[in-house]
C-alpha cells in the first residue's frame, strides 16, 4: 500500500483491551502516525503497540485514569512528533477503522473549512451476542447532518483542538459533548457523516457491565451538566439528569409527601407510576429495552449522587470502567 501524506495523525486509547488492540490497530492505514495511549494494561498491549512501530504513553498511574486524559496526553505526544499534522484522528481500543472512512472525512474537512470535527457511522461488531451489545448498536445510530457533538471516535481539525484546549482530562464520561461545546462555542460545526467510521466491540455480557456503565453515564452527565452550566455557556445533560431524578428520588418523595399529608396507601403512587411508564416503554421498545431504560433511571442517579458527593468532597473520581 502506498505511504500516505502526514497531513492527518491517530491517537488510540485502551486499557486491557487485548485482541481488540490489535484489530484497532491492524486496521490503521499505512504511513499514519500513532501514538497509543495506555491507561495500566497488564495483558501486553503496551509491547503489542511498541511491534507495530506505534509511538506509546504509558499513563502515571498516580493520577485518576480519564479516556480524556488519554487523549489529550496522546494528542501533546502526537504533535511532539508530528507538528505539521493538521488533522487527528481518535479512536478506542476496542474500536477498528472502516476501510475508507479516513479518506472521506479528510476530503470533507478539506472542502468544508468551518468544520472542527466529523464523525461517521459507528456499528457495534457482535450485536446479536448479547442484548446489551444490541443496546450499544442502538445508541450508536444517530441522525447524520450537523450535529451538537460527536462520540469517542472522530477526526478533528488540529488547529480547532488548540483553540478549545483539548479534552478535559478530569471528565470521565461525556468529556466529547463538553470539548464539542467548546469547539460550537467558537464558532466551529460538527458533522456526522453517512459513512461507514469505525465497529465497536462493546462485549457487554452481564447485567453489572450494563450497570457500571450506566453509573458512569450518570455520574458523566452531573459532571458537564455542572460545568457547562457554569462557564456561561449552554448547558448540555440538564434533561438527562432531570429524567434519571425524577424517576427515582422524584416519584419516591412525592409518594413520601402524599403518604404524610393525605393516605399511606399513597405509598403505591411510585411503583403504580413505574408500572405505568414501564408499559408505556413496553409499547415503543419492548418490554425487555423498556425495563432496562427504567432500571437505568436508578444506576444514572446513583451515579450523579456520586459526583455531587465527590463534588461536595472536592475529590476526583477516575475512569469507571465497565469491562
Amino acid at each position: 500500500m502506498a505511504r500516505r501524506s502526514r497531513r492527518v495523525g491517530l491517537v488510540a486509547i485502551g486499557r486491557n483491551e487485548g485482541e481488540r488492540l490489535k484489530v484497532c490497530l491492524g486496521s490503521i492505514p499505512d504511513g499514519i502516525p500513532i501514538t497509543y495511549v495506555d491507561s495500566g494494561s497488564t495483558d501486553g498491549s503496551v509491547t503489542f503497540a511498541r511491534s507495530l512501530g506505534a509511538n506509546v504513553v504509558e499513563l502515571d498511574q498516580h493520577q485518576p485514569f480519564t479516556a480524556a486524559r488519554a487523549r489529550n496526553e496522546g494528542f501533546r505526544q502526537l504533535m511532539m512528533n508530528d507538528p505539521d499534522l493538521e488533522l487527528v484522528q481518535f479512536v478506542d481500543g476496542d474500536c477498528e477503522l472502516e476501510r475508507g472512512w479516513l479518506a472521506a472525512s479528510e476530503a470533507f474537512l478539506a472542502a468544508s473549512k468551518e468544520y472542527g470535527a466529523v464523525c461517521g457511522r459507528r456499528r457495534e461488531r457482535y450485536p446479536e451476542a448479547s442484548f446489551y451489545n444490541r443496546m450499544c448498536d442502538d445508541e450508536w445510530n444517530t441522525p447524520v447532518g450537523d450535529a451538537l457533538a460527536c462520540g469517542g471516535d472522530a477526526l478533528y481539525r488540529v488547529s480547532a483542538l488548540f483553540e478549545a484546549g483539548g479534552f478535559d482530562p478530569l471528565v470521565i464520561a461525556g468529556e466529547e459533548p463538553e470539548l464539542c461545546a467548546r469547539l460550537r462555542s467558537k464558532g466551529w460545526n460538527i458533522r456526522r457523516l453517512d459513512i461507514p467510521m469505525t465497529i465497536h466491540d462493546a462485549n457487554m455480557m452481564h447485567t453489572l457491565q450494563w450497570w457500571r456503565r450506566s453509573v458512569r453515564c450518570g455520574y458523566g452527565y452531573a459532571q458537564v451538566w455542572r460545568k457547562t452550566a457554569t462557564s456561561g455557556g449552554p448547558s448540555i445533560y440538564g434533561r438527562q439528569i432531570a429524567s434519571a431524578l425524577f424517576w427515582t428520588l422524584g416519584i419516591a418523595m412525592l409518594a413520601l409527601v402524599l403518604a404524610i399529608g393525605v393516605s399511606p396507601w399513597a405509598l403505591l403512587v411510585a411503583p403504580a407510576a413505574w408500572i405505568l411508564q414501564l408499559v408505556r416503554l413496553s409499547f415503543r421498545v419492548g418490554w425487555m429495552k423498556g425495563a432496562h431504560l427504567l432500571a437505568g433511571k436508578v444506576a444514572e442517579s446513583w451515579g450523579a449522587l456520586r459526583y455531587a458527593m465527590t463534588a461536595m468532597r472536592g475529590s476526583s473520581q477516575g475512569a469507571i470502567f465497565y469491562k
